[in-house]
């Protein structure tokens, strides 16, 4: 079969043939309909060697989409033909936050080496995928698969990040993001649908602003030296309740802090390398900065269920699997106005 593989440290990935998996005792194995392309994909073909945690060559691709292709000894519950979304952050199973369906906080993951999709182990750009444990899949219920695989993590993601802030977000509140692109032009859509706050977009060019405006941003500014100044006067000079930075550059990370409210959330989901301080004076008084990581199986549940109502629309790319490598350069270059996807069958 084809897969998209990361094969050499410092490498382009590379579309491969390597053999078709089979389901073992208790896994699933799925045909892929979809497959996602992130910046974190990016962020690990970045590393050098001495901080690759797991071995190469890796396929790919930690939002996926397929149908149950055949069932391991054991699996109940699913049925061949099932069209289901991929759960990435795989944990143990079996400590506290996995028990609470927090397998993104799974405390024995790294020990035991599991890893998720794309990140470690085998990954969803493949023409097929074997999932671990059929507690990583969530029925789509009617969705369509391209429209819907980004929301395994750039709609999860986002989403997670709001609802932890959402008694802070009352109405006459203000929430921004910065960086509209593949995560940050979905948490507008949540913002909007899960909140009464008002939405101020922050990117570097006019056409990302312009698709913030489109999906629902109240106000859209330019993300450059005077952003913070900007939001403060947006605001009546009280700053805004939650900040979500999707870049996390040490520029974003700096203006994200200078325009916090006094008592707000300032949230780091990108991977950009920067670092907030925090002390006295150097925040508006009890401003409370995070950094999370992806969300809960329950909480793509509830991801799922806000597309089936109609409140997101992923702007998405398209692209067969022999153009995947071409997909990493237009992100990488910033020429991706919403979300990539890689149809594993085309």
């Amino acid at each position: 079969m084809k897969a998209v593989q990361y094969r050499e440290i410092g490498a382009a990935p590379q579309v491969v043939t390597v053999p078709e998996p089979e389901a073992g005792p208790g896994q699933v194995l799925l045909r892929m309909t979809a497959a996602g392309v992130c910046h974190s994909d990016i962020a690990v073909m970045s590393m050098p060697a001495d901080a690759l945690r797991f071995p190469l060559p890796l396929t790919l691709g930690h939002e996926g989409v397929g149908t149950v292709a055949a069932l391991g000894a054991g699996v109940t519950g699913l049925a061949v033909g099932d069209a289901v979304a991929v759960y990435g952050p795989w944990g143990c199973g079996t400590c506290p936050a996995c028990a609470e369906g927090k397998e993104n906080y799974c405390r024995r993951a790294a020990g035991l080496g599991i890893f998720p999709p794309g990140l470690g182990a085998p990954g969803a750009m493949a023409e097929y995928m074997v999932v671990d444990d059929p507690r990583h899949l969530v029925p789509l219920g009617g969705l369509d698969p391209v429209a819907a695989v980004p929301l395994t993590d750039a709609g999860l993601t986002p989403y997670h990040a709001i609802k932890r802030s959402l008694p802070k977000l009352v109405p006459g509140a203000t929430a921004v993001v910065i960086g509209t692109g593949g995560l940050g032009h979905v948490a507008i859509q949540l913002l909007r649908a899960m909140t009464a706050a008002r939405v101020i977009a922050l990117d570097v060019t006019e056409e990302k602003l312009a698709l913030a405006r489109e999906v629902g941003a109240h106000d859209a500014v330019l993300s450059d030296a005077g952003a913070a100044a900007a939001v403060r006067g947006l605001t009546g000079d009280l700053g805004a309740q939650l900040v979500l930075d999707f870049v996390g550059a040490p520029p974003t990370v700096a203006a994200a802090g200078a325009m916090a409210a006094a008592e707000a959330d300032v949230t780091l989901v990108g991977l950009g390398g920067g670092a907030l301080p925090v002390g006295f004076g150097a925040l508006a008084h009890e401003v409370a900065v995070c950094s999370p990581y992806w969300g809960s199986r329950a909480e793509l549940g509830e991801v799922l269920a806000l597309a089936r109502a109609g409140a997101l629309d992923v702007h998405v790319e398209t692209y067969g699997i022999d153009e995947a490598p071409l997909a990493y350069e237009r992100l990488h270059a910033g020429k991706i106005n919403g979300r990539a996807v890689i149809l594993p069958q085309g």
